[in-house]
């Protein structure tokens, strides 16, 4: 599933992986007790607390910045408060920094200022905010997690097996690399996506784009829920990060009038292609409702794949029935430039269902109607 902060990782360990933040060159301050003396101080305290953070926060080999510093009115000569933007930025990861807000209260002792407090400020988040962390890099993947949960080291095979099948599919244009964060509780999970715990229970896993990053070039991370993650068979958990995989990798070619149907389509469908699961294994929901004597109409609607809808795991399933039929169909590059071309269409000036009617018929030669029929038949078939 994606889901995007703000409108819809974060720390390469490896030696040489960081990408390089300029810090802004801070004055030495003024003789005397003006205000921009303690501006310079402030930003003085925290360029050097942002160089420290990585060893602080359990992120050894990071690099920070804090920026945009504005000084609230002070709270007397030894307190002062501010609020400022922290930035992280990895290689391989993020095309943008990722930029947590923050709000930071400062005391004045007799070795100057020091902060007595720091934290969010507006937006999810930073994972050191929810305790000590601790990460574990692979060779296509680095796997963020805190102290007191899971051991982050049991995702990397995981992760390092999805990144190649995904690119098998959907080529090499995107980095080729995967962040997952794996937070210790669900509470944790629903904190990093900004949700109600409740409604999140039982998704195994979220596709997000990194705070401040622009719209049009998020940087993705995987966010992992622990509990559900666990209940998982070795072969699901292997589903569910392929699945999210695909996700990153298709993010440049999504956009906010594709289907869901499509997109959680060729995720499902990237995430168990090779499988050698039978249609009944790979939608077992559906095929009961077929047994049942109950066919759907239509494919779904975006909002059967919204959390805690009635139906969703059908929604899903559906899904990779319609994708499967194209790519059996038409071939894996035929349902590849489907997708693209979906997402490359203009969003503007044209209702969803005459745009996706139209580029069936360009691509595969086929309406929607037509299109809806096969697939139909497709589901009515896993009676059988």
């Amino acid at each position: 599933m994606r889901r995007v902060l703000s409108r819809r990782g974060a720390l390469l360990l490896a030696a040489g992986g960081l990408a390089q933040l300029s810090l802004p060159p801070v004055a030495p301050p003024p003789p005397g007790g003006r205000a921009v003396d303690r501006q310079a101080e402030v930003a003085a305290l925290l360029a050097a607390r942002a160089r420290s953070l990585p060893a602080r926060s359990g992120l050894t080999g990071a690099e920070a910045v804090y920026r945009n510093l504005v000084l609230s009115p002070p709270a007397g000569p030894e307190r002062q408060g501010a609020s400022v933007e922290l930035a992280l930025r990895i290689a391989g990861y993020d095309e943008y920094p990722v930029v947590y807000p923050r709000r930071i209260e400062l005391v004045r002792d007799r070795g100057g200022w020091r902060v007595e407090r720091e934290e969010g400020a507006g937006g999810p988040p930073a994972p050191w905010d929810l305790g000590p962390v601790r990460t574990a890099a692979g060779a296509r993947c680095l796997v963020l997690g805190l102290a007191d949960g899971p051991d982050p080291a049991g995702l990397v095979p995981v992760g390092d097996k999805a990144v190649p099948a995904v690119s098998a599919v959907w080529g090499d244009a995107w980095p080729g690399r995967l962040l997952l964060e794996l937070p210790a509780t669900e509470p944790q999970f629903a904190r990093l996506l900004e949700a109600d715990p409740a409604g999140w229970t039982g998704m195994a896993a979220v596709t997000v784009a990194a705070p401040g990053a622009p719209r049009h070039t998020p940087a993705d991370r995987v966010v992992i829920n622990p509990e559900a993650f666990a209940k998982l068979s070795d072969f699901g958990r292997q589903v569910v990060v392929t699945h999210e995989t695909t996700h990153v990798a298709t993010r440049a070619d999504t956009r906010a009038w594709t289907p869901l149907w499509l997109s959680e389509g060729v995720a499902d469908w990237t995430a168990y292609r090779d499988s050698g699961r039978r249609p009944q294994q790979i939608a077992p929901e559906l095929a009961r409702d077929v047994a049942a004597g109950k066919l759907p109409a239509a494919l779904p609607a975006d909002a059967d794949f919204t959390v805690g809808a009635d139906g969703i795991a059908q929604a899903y399933e559906q899904s990779w029935l319609a994708c499967e039929l194209i790519a059996r169909r038409y071939g894996t590059q035929r349902l590849v430039a489907f997708y693209r071309a979906v997402g490359a269409a203009d969003g503007a000036g044209e209702e969803r269902t005459h745009r996706t009617d139209r580029l069936l018929r360009s691509e595969l030669g086929l309406g929607l109607a037509e299109f809806t029929g096969l697939w139909r038949a497709e589901v009515e078939a896993l009676k059988g």
